[in-house]
């Protein structure tokens, strides 16, 4: 299935019904007297968070969603039957937003929340609703009121414990693959994924044992905010995180640059990224000998005042340690 985490749509709720005039007639029954009854309401439009959801892409070609409207009422003071409400079911951690794409109308976070986003319109009244002393027979009722119509953006943001970030090639998704059961693809040229993937991480047994959820996406190159690369549209996919693993490719040559690039990314972003609890990984140590490895390590931890671990997702060398880390960031309340 096509992965989709944004799509504009209009939706509307249901017109209320009309109500009804009419005057009882019936055998030996004189001056029956009004009985026309009232509309039936409009359908609301309700969002609902589905667990078994994960992309918006039944969005993408039906954009146009209405809920039912109300029916008239009848003679013998029936009302109208109501219209059917219009359920969108979407992904857990989906944001419903304005057309400036920024003001935040519903944030749907957790499995089976389901909101009333739009009410319909009410039924309006029959004449029977209008008789008083005074006015015994009146011919009057009132339409149903509209329903309300708004043009709207859904925005997916990925429901994750932990995120990878680092350059393109830093090895994410090898290392995503190394320690879950996901099936991103790999290969050796830049901007293999293009599309966040999520696997699900345990340490332990499988009874005892403890799991969090991990999120990969697409990597950043230098002036990704000013929409160069795959720009940084999927950094919304980590903003739920407690924790970034930030990993580094030790067979660059400047790896303070390349931590630089991605811190400086990050900021620019915004979202609370860069006051995330960071862990430095250099990965592919495999492929260094202990003397680059001690020298690039100390590089970035002078640079990132913070602890450097080198890690190599091919072989397993560190991975278990960083892994049990995150645990306790994710964990800790």
């Amino acid at each position: 299935m096509k992965f989709l985490d944004q799509a504009k749509i209009i939706v509307k709720s249901g017109n209320g019904g009309p109500g009804s005039v009419s005057f009882r007639r019936e055998k030996f029954i004189p001056f029956g007297g009004p009985d026309g009854g009232n509309g039936g309401k409009g359908g609301d439009v309700i969002f609902e968070a589905g667990n078994n959801l994960n992309t918006l892409i039944d969005y993408r070609y039906q954009q146009h969603r209405e809920a039912g409207n109300g029916r008239g009422g009848a003679g013998r003071n029936r009302t109208g039957a109501d219209g059917k409400d219009m359920v969108l079911r979407v992904p857990v951690g989906t944001q419903v937003l304005d057309m400036d794409k920024e003001t935040v109308l519903l944030d749907l976070n957790e499995a089976g929340q389901r909101v009333v986003f739009l009410k319909g319109g009410d039924g309006g009244f029959g004449n029977a609703h209008y008789k008083s002393a005074t006015n015994q027979s009146p011919r009057r009722f009132a339409p149903g009121w509209p329903g309300q119509e708004r043009e709207i953006w859904l925005r997916l943001k990925l429901i994750a414990d932990a995120g990878l970030v680092g350059l393109p090639n830093a090895g994410k998704s090898t290392f995503l693959a190394a320690v879950s059961a996901a099936k991103p693809k790999i290969a050796d040229y830049p901007f293999t994924t293009l599309t966040p993937n999520l696997g699900v991480v345990r340490i332990g047994g499988r009874i005892d044992g403890a799991t969090f959820v991990l999120a990969d996406i697409p990597g950043l190159i230098e002036g990704a905010h000013e929409g160069q690369g795959l720009g940084t549209r999927f950094l919304g996919h980590v903003e739920r995180t407690k924790v970034l693993l930030h990993l580094i490719d030790g067979t660059e040559e400047d790896v303070v640059k390349s931590y630089k690039t991605i811190r400086g990314e990050l900021k620019a972003y915004g979202g609370g990224l860069t006051r995330k609890t960071e862990i430095i990984a250099l990965n592919k140590c495999d492929a260094l000998t202990p003397a680059e490895i001690k020298k690039k390590t100390a590089s970035l931890a002078k640079a990132s005042k913070k602890k450097i671990y080198a890690i190599s997702a091919v072989s397993g060398k560190g991975v278990d340690e960083v892994l049990k880390i995150m645990m306790g960031k994710v964990t800790r309340k």
